[in-house]
């Protein structure tokens, strides 16, 4: 394991090679998730009809412009958020392990899901602003609009105008939501990831290599689909809102229910579930490779009582 800055710096260069991938499948999930926003379905009038009919549209509409609006947001977000998700697991888990078994090697359920909640908790509140700037930009269409319309420039003129509208406030709109959408991402994401590789080394024999991290990173990127795309769904429209259409997240979920039934929670889930499969796996498995590069960086430039500080 390379020290936290370098797991940091890992899983941030991880994470950008993987959104570079599924951005577009991104930008139509959130699409999905603001079309008939507190409408029922009488109201509603669909434009994206799926995940391959909303990037069809968007690629006739708006070209290859369209599919990626707001990956430079993306960009710093996935160093934020991942950088702590992956950078600070390890050293949570491990000091939560020794101080509950006296032992680091210990792998306790428990302290794995906490520590993949806590790093995830730390990561989405670090990265929220450009997560916020990064849903507005991609619900913006000048063809197809769904949800409030926000015609930003790019993150920093978006992260501008919020700014001067609205303060730091602002900036940090729907920062809870993310808390809650994060942690329940990184309470199964890491913990389901080591857990499949030691299932599939221990009954299935597959050595460490490229198979075992593909394998561990599906089963981990489906299990995380299942359990955060309520809480995404909820985040998305509190990032999109102008004004104080919800109160807060549970405000939020209780009127999309109430009037959109309680499916509408999971519209864009297949959408979500052909970005994260792909993003899950490559993030993971890249993450492996970058943290064993950057072992070997560390190894070379650093001296072992620095590596210990850091």
């Amino acid at each position: 394991m390379s020290t936290t800055t370098g797991a940091f710096l890992a899983g941030g260069i991880a994470a950008c090679g993987a959104v570079t991938v599924t951005h577009s499948f991104e930008t139509v999930k959130i699409r999905l998730q603001l079309q008939g926003e507190l409408q029922t379905k009488s109201e509603v009038a669909k434009k994206y009809n799926g995940v391959l009919h909303g990037v069809k549209v968007i690629l006739q509409n708006e070209g290859p412009r369209g599919l990626f609006r707001g990956i430079g947001s993306a960009y710093f977000y996935q160093v934020l958020l991942n950088g702590c998700r992956l950078g600070f697991y390890e050293p949570i888990r491990s000091n939560l392990t020794t101080s509950v078994y006296s032992d680091p090697k210990v792998q306790s359920l428990g302290v794995n899901v906490f520590a993949g909640a806590a790093s995830g908790v730390i990561g989405a509140a670090a990265g929220s602003p450009f997560f916020l700037v990064k849903t507005r930009l991609q619900s913006f269409s000048p063809f197809l609009p769904v949800g409030t319309q926000h015609n930003y420039k790019n993150s920093f003129d978006g992260l501008s105008k919020i700014y001067k509208s609205e303060g730091v406030k602002g900036i940090y709109r729907g920062v809870d939501a993310a808390m809650i959408r994060t942690a329940f991402g990184s309470a199964v994401q890491l913990p389901t990831y080591f857990f499949a590789k030691r299932r599939l080394s221990h009954h299935l024999g597959m050595q460490e290599g490229p198979a075992l991290h593909l394998a561990s990173s599906a089963a981990s990127g489906f299990v995380v689909c299942c359990f955060m795309h309520p809480p995404d769904t909820i985040m998305a429209r509190m990032y999109n809102q102008t004004g104080n259409l919800y109160a807060g997240p549970l405000d939020c979920l209780v009127k999309t229910v109430r009037k959109e039934g309680l499916l509408a929670i999971y519209k864009g889930f297949f959408a979500h579930l052909a970005r994260i499969l792909p993003h899950t796996i490559l993030t993971l498995s890249l993450a492996e490779q970058t943290n064993k590069f950057m072992r070997r960086v560390e190894d070379r430039v650093l001296p072992d009582s620095l590596r210990e500080k850091l």
